[in-house]
This record gives C-alpha cells, sequence and structure tokens, in this order.
C-alpha cells in the first residue's frame, strides 16, 4: 500500500512539474522521477532560463525533492563591430567621428590632419575597438585623407571597403581638376563614390518648352533644379516620343518644388492629345493642342491635368479653332464613369465654379470622398437645366455596381450592370420624376446575379467548410502548454476573419481538442482555453462573434489513432462546426440507453402422434 502511494506521488509530482513547464514555454526541460525527488534535465538556452525552470518546479513540489541537472548553453562568440570614420573639413577646421580599430589608434590620424587646419585645433571624436582590422580599412582610410586634404569644404565617410565623398567646388572647372585628382588616386578593390558639386547659374524665368508633333517631340528649353529632376523629366519626355538626344539646364529659381511633377503631368497630357505645345514660365503653364484634336478629348485631357497639378501652378489650355475640315464642332456634355473599384470619374463640361463645387460636393456625399475624381471644364452658354440634368444623371449612376452616364443637349444616356432586379423601374422613375415626364433618356442596364448580394450568401454549410479548408491547409498551432496565439496561427486567424464577415448569419462552434496524453480534466481546460483564444483572436480582428461559441472537448473526440505521434498531431486541433449539427449530437449522447426488448423465444407446438390417429 505504501509503494502504492508513494508512486502516485512520483507520478503527481512528474505530471505537473511537466506541464507546468510546458506552460512556461521551457519545452528544452525533460521531468523525470527518482524516486520522491523530482529531476530536471535539459539544456537551458542561458541562466535566466534555467533559474526560471528551477524556481517554477520548486513551486510545485519541495525545493529539496527538485535535482538540479541543467545545463547552460554557451554563449555566442561576439562579431566584430562595424568600423566607420567620418571626416569634415571646413572654414572652422576638422572634426572626426566613428569608431576605429584600437591597433590603428587615431594619432596619426589627428597629427596628420592637423597641418591642413591653418591653426585650428582638429576634433577628435573617434572612439577605438579591440578587433582586427578589416580587410580593406587601410587603403580606404588612406584614400579619405587624401580625398579630405585635397577638397578645402568636404565630407569624407569610410567604411570598410568603401569611401563616400562629398564636396563643393568653385568653379565647374576646379570640379573637374578635383575628379582627375582623386580618380588617379583611386585604390584597387575599394569602392569609391563621388558627389562633388559646381555653382548653379540662377534661371529666370525657369522655363520650359517642349514641342509634339507629328514626327515626335523635342525641347526648345529645358530647365531643372537637380540631376534627379532632370532624369524625371527626360523620362517623362521619352514617354512623351521624345527623339534624338536631349538636356536640361541645371540652375537656382525653381518656383516651387514640385516643379517635377509638374512637368511630368503636362507631359503626360501633351502626349495623350497627340500634338501640341506645352511651355513653362515659372508656375505659369500655357498648353496649346493642336487643331486636329476633338474637342471631348481635349476637355477631358485639360480636365485631369488641371486638377492634378500642384496648388502653384495656373493653367492655360488652348484648341484652336480647326481651320481644314471646316466640321462643326461636337456638341457639349458632361460624363460620369463609375470602375469596378468604386472609383468615379467626372469629365465634360460644366457652367462655372459654383457648379463645379455643387456637383463635386454631390457625387462625393453618393460615392465616398475618396472616390470621385473631377476632370472638369468650365465653359458658358451650356443649354438650360444643365445642372439639374448633371445630378440626376449622378443620383441614376449611385443605382448601379459599374456603368456610366453621359449627358448631351438632347439626350442623357445610362448603361452599366447591377445586382438589383428593380435597377431599370427605379432609375426610369427617377429620370421622370427630377427632368419631367418628356425629358429624353435611354438606359441599357444589364441585371447581373453575381453582383446581387443575396445570391452572395453563403449556404452555413459553406462557411464551415471554407473555414475548415484553411485549417485543414495550415493547422491552428499553440506553443507547448500555452494557449496564446501565436505568429503561424494569427495568420491563420487573418484568413478565417476574412471568410466571417459573409457567414454573420451561421451559428457556429470553436471546438477545441487535445490528444490523450496527460489527465482527462487537464485535457478538457486546456481545450477549452485554446477555443477560448481563438474566439478572443477574432474579436481582435474586429470580427463580430456573436454567431460563434467556443467549447472544449479535451480528448474526447478523437479523429485518428493516439497510439502513434502522428495520430496525436492530427487529434491536437481546433475545428468549426455549425452548431446545429452540435445541438443534434448532443441530443442524441443525452439520451438514455435503453435496451431492446427480448426476442419472443420459439416454442414448439405438439403435434398429434401419427401413429395413433
Amino acid at each position: 500500500m505504501a509503494i502504492t502511494a508513494a508512486t502516485r506521488i512520483e507520478e503527481r509530482s512528474v505530471e505537473a512539474v511537466a506541464f507546468a513547464m510546458r506552460e512556461e514555454g521551457l519545452d528544452w526541460v525533460s521531468v523525470s522521477a527518482d524516486g520522491l525527488r523530482v529531476q530536471l534535465d535539459g539544456t537551458a538556452p542561458d541562466e535566466a532560463a534555467r533559474f526560471r525552470a528551477i524556481s517554477r518546479a520548486g513551486a510545485l513540489v519541495d525545493g529539496d525533492r527538485v535535482i538540479d541537472r541543467l545545463d547552460v548553453a554557451e554563449a555566442a562568440v561576439f562579431t566584430p563591430p562595424d568600423f566607420a570614420l567620418e571626416m569634415l573639413r571646413n572654414d572652422d577646421g576638422i572634426s572626426l567621428i566613428g569608431l576605429v580599430p584600437e591597433s590603428m589608434g587615431t594619432g596619426a590620424i589627428v597629427d596628420d590632419l592637423e597641418q591642413l587646419s591653418d591653426g585650428e585645433d582638429v576634433m577628435s571624436m573617434v572612439e577605438t575597438a579591440d578587433y582586427p582590422v578589416p580587410e580593406g580599412w587601410r587603403p580606404a582610410v588612406e584614400f579619405g585623407l587624401h580625398a579630405l586634404r585635397t577638397l578645402p569644404r568636404s565630407k569624407v565617410s569610410v567604411t570598410q571597403g568603401r569611401v563616400e565623398v562629398e564636396a563643393v567646388s568653385e568653379s565647374p572647372e576646379e570640379r573637374t581638376a578635383f575628379l582627375a585628382t582623386l580618380d588617379r588616386a583611386r585604390p584597387e578593390g575599394i569602392e569609391i563614390v563621388l558627389d562633388i558639386s559646381a555653382p548653379r547659374p540662377v534661371i529666370t524665368p525657369f522655363t520650359l518648352r517642349y514641342v509634339l508633333g507629328p514626327d515626335g517631340g523635342r525641347f526648345e528649353a529645358c530647365s531643372a533644379d537637380t540631376i534627379g529632376t532632370r532624369a524625371r523629366i527626360l523620362t517623362a519626355a521619352r514617354s512623351a516620343s521624345l527623339t534624338g538626344d536631349a538636356s536640361c539646364e541645371i540652375g537656382l529659381g525653381i518656383p516651387s518644388p514640385r516643379w517635377s511633377d509638374a512637368v511630368e503631368l503636362s507631359l503626360g497630357a501633351l502626349a495623350d492629345l497627340g500634338q501640341g505645345t506645352v511651355t513653362f514660365s515659372d508656375a505659369d503653364i500655357t498648353l496649346v493642342a493642336a487643331d486636329t484634336v476633338a474637342r471631348d478629348d481635349f476637355d477631358s485631357v485639360v480636365g485631369e491635368l488641371d486638377a492634378a497639378l500642384p496648388e502653384v501652378f495656373s493653367l492655360h489650355a488652348v484648341l484652336p479653332e480647326r481651320t481644314d475640315t471646316g466640321q462643326p464642332e461636337g456638341p457639349p456634355n458632361f460624363t460620369a464613369s463609375l470602375a469596378e473599384d468604386g472609383g468615379v470619374n467626372l469629365s465634360g463640361r460644366l457652367p462655372d465654379e459654383r457648379v463645379e463645387a455643387a456637383v463635386l460636393s454631390y457625387a462625393r456625399a453618393e460615392f465616398g470622398h475618396d472616390a470621385v475624381r473631377l476632370a472638369t471644364r468650365r465653359v458658358e452658354d451650356l443649354p438650360e437645366g444643365w445642372p439639374v440634368r448633371v445630378l440626376a444623371g449622378l443620383n441614376a449612376l449611385g443605382h448601379l455596381e459599374t456603368g456610366r452616364v453621359r449627358i448631351e443637349p438632347d439626350i442623357l444616356r445610362i448603361e452599366g450592370r447591377t445586382g438589383s432586379q428593380t435597377a431599370v423601374s427605379d432609375i426610369s422613375r427617377l429620370l421622370s420624376s427630377r427632368l419631367g415626364e418628356t425629358a429624353n433618356f435611354e438606359i441599357d442596364v444589364e441585371y447581373v446575379e453575381e453582383l446581387d448580394p443575396a445570391s452572395a450568401i453563403p449556404e452555413p454549410q459553406e462557411c464551415v467548410d471554407r473555414i475548415n479548408a484553411i485549417l485543414a491547409a495550415t493547422k491552428i498551432t499553440f506553443d507547448p502548454g500555452s494557449v496564446e496565439i501565436n505568429e503561424s496561427a494569427g495568420e491563420v486567424l487573418d484568413e478565417i476573419a476574412a471568410v466571417l464577415p459573409d457567414c454573420r448569419h451561421v451559428p457556429m462552434e470553436i471546438g477545441g481538442h487535445t490528444d490523450s496524453q496527460g489527465r482527462e480534466s487537464m485535457n478538457e481546460r486546456l481545450s477549452q482555453s485554446r477555443a477560448d483564444a481563438v474566439l478572443n483572436g477574432l474579436m481582435a480582428r474586429n470580427i463580430l462573434i456573436g454567431n460563434l461559441t467556443a467549447r472544449g472537448y479535451g480528448e474526447s473526440r478523437p479523429i485518428a489513432d493516439n497510439g502513434t505521434e502522428d495520430g496525436r498531431e492530427t487529434n491536437r486541433r481546433i475545428e468549426f462546426r455549425l452548431l446545429d449539427q452540435v445541438a443534434a449530437e448532443d441530443a442524441v449522447a443525452a439520451e438514455p440507453e435503453t435496451e431492446a426488448p427480448a426476442r419472443p423465444g420459439i416454442v414448439p407446438v405438439p403435434r398429434p402422434d401419427r401413429d395413433q390417429e
């Protein structure tokens, strides 16, 4: 009896300590028993982890019963630091800052540089570290010192195998001489980056003119403030059919930091028109299209450009009258297009700024503030009632998923796709009431069942299948003994959270399951905690969880053999099920078992003795 009690105490002690190790994430600890003593084996990553394991075990059993057989992993070998030296030279002297190998020191560097500072002290804030000198460091420092001696106003940054030099010259000729001197001293195997600038002329006005004809485009003038700006302008010009070589003068006097943005947009607009010229004089832009450009295209391109230009720039756009065909100009129009992503483009003509503001405000209220892009032109003498027809068209467009409304003087046309079976009749009633019964309009709207919200609602079983398909591809796993959502489990919850908004109408259960290792009650608590963790993780992702419940089943519902590691891994799972299905199974399980009525035995029927008949 005493042996049995001691054995039971031994088993419970090992079980409690092993579970505590898993809860603390100390899965490197192996727990065994030696009589009534608990023995800890394993290799701790550091001394703090070893102390934590011993302390946790001592909190569950008497400290005298804990045998510490834990090792501590050897500390990682320290890697050398990244050495760097930055040297700055100007009229005030020379300053040094950085980290260099101790064997090189800084005394020789300071002594050498003091001869260049015209009596000023060399300020050194260099630190040293006792590590070997890295390969390429000495020639890089020597070249850096040579550059500092050559350039009166400069900054030299030295790292292993690389030297970066920034300097200012007095003239383009001096810049050329500096570059030649440094190039001759360039050491082998060292990457050298030279950024030596020369004075820039003042350009006034800051001018650019680009001509695009049938044979391509060319610059008649081009100004830029930096090399990067020049590169952006030339790239945009190549997209606008630039022919031959071109360059831009770099100078001072730029009217806006967004000069390159304005030039890129204007060259893109000119390319869309096909032919014409664009001229910049500081912040004033003149865009002249060829007389062959259609009025509708001109209105659309100019409207988009005017809306996109930075605020400081002013656009004047001209479409010359046609002189070759004698054909009349097309009728005025207004177009609103609704894209699949919800974006709305407004183009065409509006009478004045007040109407333009009203149309923009109405469209933003209908489709969303950030979804609307305005690219209209202000033109006088539009037909009577034009603003009313524009607003009615936008209202009608709001009944569609995608589509377009186009307004001309004698007709309003609307076309597109919708998920509402009553959209056509709704739009017809709307336009009749807004424009009058005699209004002329055309409706070409297609009903698409896939766009109908009612047809998009998934069936309950479909919701469960979609979620469990995610879990089949990547299981929700927990760290040993833990109930916290780790990074990999969080990624799976992100995928499930993307499905659940379409399944708010489906009551579901989040079931937690374990293998058969450990006590049954402990496994049931662990599975419930993990199911709760999944539920809380979904709530943290802003998912409404009113249709979800969490339940821990412990080891009671295995789906594989607990006698193998693969089987136990399969049994440790999170599973989604329909709540109706769960309730039905629970009801069947709750019914009392009754014995089947015994079948009546076979009773022989006496027959008359034939011999006595």
